[in-house]
């Protein structure tokens, strides 16, 4: 390994991993000092609310050679996952119908980008002979968007999504650590300017300023972190999101320059870009955990699933249909489901 042109053996591997797929691959170290008093504030103030894995590990997550012993450099990759080019909120107009984020309309991107960082490390010991590392995706105390930052795939933007200025921010990460001295690349700078779009839009005023995010208001925090009841204040801003919220990505000027996926695991399943409230709702447990296999929405449970519906099926227009919904499974779910039921019937009633 000591006659390795690193910087071209850096070269090297981001060429690979376009070849696997990734639009971006960048190389950045393990200091990151300068997020860790950022990290510390924003847990102090309970922005994170019922995601206590946030305050634990707080030295692993800041300090990346702690959680992957000789860990010199974090190899970070960016993988593009729009399919449409619809960048507009008119999908929230149509609350007859579900909205579903984005990012898990088709199969869950987890497995799909480690699988391709692990063929990006076999091709790199296939080069270099052993080495050490690691991969992630969204997982274990990572400050994924901090190390893609220092990497320069982006900034992290006003709504606390990291943005690239030729793909704006429909992209996931991964990343490996790793022990190879690879040369690092540089930051970008931030190009939010003065545009305050994405505070504007918030439908939960979720963003306290720029930067700055209380998770505790966010819908998407709301419907797939939190496992009980949605506070009532948030139940009418939530629209028809059952699961996440893309309204500061959607108007995003950014990402205007977003590219379309070709990755067939990213189109959406079970028509869930276009699919009525009423229809999803009458899915039983088993048809939930049927076709939401291989997917990131399982993770929330068929009760959260349930919730998330019946608050959509409040703020829809009134229709002999959907009280019938609602009433059909009052009742005959869980207490903390069936509240948010009589929470619905009743904004159809009042």
């Amino acid at each position: 390994m000591t006659q390795i042109d690193f910087n071209q053996f850096a070269a090297d591997i981001k060429a690979w991993g376009n070849e696997l797929g990734f639009q971006e691959i960048s190389i950045t170290d393990v200091d990151l000092s300068e997020h860790e008093p950022h990290l510390k504030a924003w847990i102090a103030k309970n922005y994170h609310g019922a995601m206590s894995y946030m305050a634990e590990n707080h030295d692993k997550r800041c300090h990346p050679e702690q959680l992957v012993p000789g860990t010199i450099r974090v190899i970070c990759a960016r993988m593009d996952y729009a399919i449409d080019s619809q960048d507009s909120l008119a999908s929230m107009d149509n609350t007859g119908k579900a909205y579903v984020s984005r990012y898990a309309r088709g199969r869950d991107y987890h497995k799909l980008i480690r699988k391709r960082l692990q063929k990006l490390a076999t091709r790199i010991k296939e080069e270099a002979g052993p080495f050490g590392y690691r991969a992630f995706v969204d997982s274990a105390p990572v400050l994924e968007r901090a190390l893609a930052e220092k990497s320069g795939i982006g900034w992290i933007g006003k709504n606390t999504m990291l943005i690239n200025k030729k793909a704006g921010s429909w992209f996931f990460l991964g990343e490996l650590f790793t022990d190879l001295p690879l040369p690092v690349d540089a930051p970008v700078s931030d190009h939010c300017g003065t545009c305050t779009a994405c505070l504007d839009v918030c439908p939960t005023n979720a963003f306290v300023a720029p930067n700055q995010l209380d998770a505790t208001r966010c819908i998407s925090y709301l419907t797939i972190e939190l496992r009980s009841v949605i506070p009532v204040e948030f139940r009418k801003p939530m629209g028809n999101r059952i699961f996440g919220c893309d309204d500061c990505q959607l108007v995003c000027p950014w990402n205007k320059f977003s590219k379309h996926s070709d990755e067939k695991d990213f189109t959406p399943r079970h028509g869930l870009d276009d699919a009525q409230l009423v229809d999803l709702f009458a899915w039983s447990e088993r048809d939930f955990l049927n076709r939401t296999e291989g997917s990131a929405i399982r993770r929330i449970g068929y009760d959260c699933w349930l919730r998330n519906i019946a608050i959509a099926l409040g703020n829809a227009p009134t229709s002999k249909e959907i009280i019938a919904a609602l009433n059909s499974r009052l009742n005959n779910v869980s207490e903390m489901v069936n509240e948010h039921i009589t929470w619905a019937l009743q904004q159809h009633t009042s």
